[in-house]
């Protein structure tokens, strides 16, 4: 029988919408197990420096709706060392805390991973990252709503390249991964999406527009992914003008608005739902695993292959983009 009797709970990295939804859920489940649960604010950081608040249900309440996170979010150099990790462990169970929720990507887990292999502390992941770039889950918390807001963003940008018979290079989120960029361009209809994941060199990218631009498209939306090779918008832009300087060409990076904004109801379900799958694994002896749906049922994947197995782009998708250009 499962003697934990009261958990922490963190956010951790690039924030994602969506993150608030997964606070309030872990919190409610937890409380509805007969658990205690104790808020870490600004992720590792905090742990470090004991920055923990008390979570009650009305804590969370009236905050499913709301991006960004109430926990905060930080990057912690510090833990990043033996010392900081060390400290962190010692800080959390002075205040009983005997495993952690931890929210976030790649970088969360790794810290989570390496936090449970030096001090045997518990550790179950729920993925929250707009990159949607973790195995082990269809999709993370954030994506979706990230996806169309780029999308609602994009839309806009279409209708004043339309009047104005322009070409538009927008840049997307995605350092390391072009989940974003491709939906994105597909939902818009692109007639070119750069990806980090598909090696495009410069020169079949000034022949794929310029056969655009033969066929009398009257406005072309190119979508780039901040990773892809050519460097991001404003690269490929530089790269673009001397060959196109006929062609009236804008650039528009988006930047951090995919990350904020209210979370859309896909991302509020996956997050309650990860939330109170998070509780009920921990509550189940698990340890350094994440919470994740895959073919809509929830699945546990091994903390470390949540970030160290690179998650592949679907060949279908990628198709399209050549398909419907």
């Amino acid at each position: 029988m499962n003697t934990i009797k009261k958990i922490g709970v963190l956010t951790s990295g690039g924030d994602s919408p969506g993150m608030n939804a997964a606070i309030r859920s872990v919190t409610r489940a937890a409380l509805y197990k007969g658990l205690e649960v104790t808020g870490i604010r600004y992720g590792y950081q905090g742990a470090i420096e004991a920055d923990f608040v008390e979570m009650k249900k009305l804590t969370v309440s009236n905050m499913i709706q709301r991006g960004g996170t109430i926990l905060k979010s930080a990057r912690s150099a510090e833990f990043r060392t033996p010392e900081g990790r060390k400290k962190a462990a010692e800080n959390l169970r002075s205040q009983g805390i005997e495993a952690l929720v931890a929210i976030g990507g790649d970088g969360t887990f790794q810290g989570g991973t390496i936090l449970q292999q030096e001090h045997g502390f518990p550790v179950i992941g729920i993925p929250g990252t707009i990159d949607n770039d973790l195995s082990g889950t269809d999709e993370t918390i954030g994506y979706d709503t990230a996806l169309n807001t780029a999308l609602d963003a994009i839309d806009k940008i279409r209708d004043t390249a339309d009047a104005h018979e322009r070409m538009f290079l927008v840049e997307v989120m995605g350092r390391d991964a072009g989940f974003l960029a491709l939906e994105t361009g597909i939902a818009c209809g692109a007639e070119l999406t750069l990806l980090p994941e598909t090696l495009v060199h410069i020169k079949e990218v000034k022949e794929t527009l310029r056969n655009i631009l033969t066929n009398k498209k009257r406005s072309t939306l190119v979508v780039v992914a901040e990773g892809d090779e050519s460097g991001g918008a404003m690269e490929l832009y530089s790269n673009l003008k001397e060959d196109f300087s006929d062609i009236d060409t804008r650039v528009c990076v988006l930047g951090h608005i995919q990350r904020g904004g209210n979370p859309t109801a896909r991302d509020r379900v996956l997050a309650s739902r990860l939330g109170v799958a998070a509780v009920n694994a921990l509550l189940d002896g698990h340890v350094s695993v994440m919470v994740g749906v895959v073919n809509n049922n929830i699945k546990l994947t091994p903390l470390k292959s949540g970030w160290s197995k690179k998650k592949s782009i679907q060949t279908e998708l990628l198709d399209l983009t050549k398909i419907l250009k």
